[in-house]
């Protein structure tokens, strides 16, 4: 069950992300994600739960887990 995608030397994973209701969580949960190391686009959207982020290589999932916990949100998995 995974959204990875492979594209030009950049990655794309899809996660799932509880607890976003408003273009302020978006901004939360996009902030911390993007300053994890390799990571170069992150796309949240509060409607649907989804967080698109575009990286160098593959994340560590714990790592945009403590990402998405420090935001205040819940990481539920990948999308």
């Amino acid at each position: 069950m995974t959204a990875q995608t492979d594209t030009q030397g950049s990655v794309t994973t899809v996660y799932k992300v509880s607890g976003m209701s408003c273009g302020h969580c978006e901004g939360s949960v996009s902030g911390e994600i993007s300053g994890l190391a390799g990571v170069t686009s992150v796309t949240a959207v509060a409607a649907t739960g989804e967080v698109t982020v575009v990286s160098a290589a593959p994340l560590d999932d714990e790592a945009v887990r403590a990402a998405v916990d420090e935001a205040g949100f819940e990481l539920v998995g990948q999308a």
